[in-house]
């Protein structure tokens, strides 16, 4: 495998660049809207009209998802008359990939034009009044394997892509937050919507029941093994970030609990909310639309 300074060095700005060449030169459409699917949710993509769909193996520099629920396939398209691109499967720390590796999409849809980043993952429920099936609007995360200094910015910063220390206190856009709030209630979806704080851990095993409870005192709501990697390389090039957690199963916090976190669980709930789900981004893609960026 390759070390990390290898993905982290001068040469990922030009690696980004020929990437984001490539798929410029093959599609029609300037996305300024990115879409991330979670496990299980990979049908946000077939709303995109007009798709053209690259697989990932077919991509420069791309890598390929190697996780069952995740097609691994960039669907370019319009949704709600606004340019896309989406990522029907994503990339994980766990599949053995450098952490630069994982989030090189952000980088090469910043350069092909995207200005807003929607991400959706399934994640497993810490807040005791969490049921199943309710979404979890991100308001902040947790970063474990920052603790560690597993970051997808660790290495020399390139300045064609944003600061050496960005902030990250605003990482996900209140605007963007606000919005969805105002569409799930449009929608009569404001029974299963919640906000909250994502914790991020490398897997793919999932948690401990200490584990679980040592993530709810410190203040996480859910927890899972995506998003927030590519959160930070997205608001690190300026892209306004929105995301969403599908609460798939309850973690187990009793040690007396019968329940075991599976994968299939994970997909399951993704299909039963998978029309919801789709109803609630493209409304808010529309309003993107409408607001033309200025208010959102």
């Amino acid at each position: 495998m390759l070390s990390m300074s290898e993905f982290a060095s001068s040469d990922s700005y030009e690696q980004c660049r020929a990437t984001a060449d490539w798929l410029l030169s093959n599609t029609q459409v300037r996305p300024t809207v990115g879409i991330v699917c979670g496990s299980g949710m990979g049908g946000l993509a077939q709303m995109l009209k007009e798709p053209q769909v690259f697989k990932y193996s077919d991509i420069p520099n791309f890598p390929r998802s190697t996780v069952h629920g995740h097609a691994g396939r960039l669907v370019f398209g319009t949704l709600k008359g606004k340019p896309c691109v989406c990522m029907q499967g994503r990339f994980h720390l766990y599949e053995g990939y450098p952490i630069q590796k994982i989030t090189l999409p952000m980088r090469v849809f910043k350069l092909m034009g995207v200005e807003t980043m929607i991400l959706t993952n399934a994640a497993g429920g810490l807040n005791q009044d969490y049921k199943v099936g309710d979404v979890m609007i991100i308001k902040d995360h947790i970063n474990m394997p920052g603790f560690a200094g597993v970051n997808p910015l660790s290495g020399p910063n390139d300045d064609r892509f944003g600061v050496r220390f960005p902030c990250m206190s605003d990482a996900y856009d209140r605007k963007l937050r606000q919005l969805a709030h105002d569409v799930a209630s449009e929608l009569g979806f404001s029974d299963f919507l919640q906000e909250g704080v994502y914790c991020v851990l490398g897997g793919p095993s999932f948690e401990t029941i200490a584990e679980c409870r040592m993530l709810h005192r410190l203040g996480a709501d859910a927890v899972g093994m995506s998003t927030v990697h590519e959160v930070i390389v997205a608001r690190h090039a300026g892209m306004r970030c929105f995301a969403m957690s599908l609460i798939s199963n309850q973690a187990v916090m009793d040690y007396d609990s019968e329940e075991k976190a599976n994968h299939e669980e994970v997909l399951e709930t993704g299909r039963q909310r998978a029309e919801q789900l789709e109803k609630l981004v493209s409304t808010m893609v529309a309003r993107l639309e409408h607001n033309n960026n200025n208010s959102f």
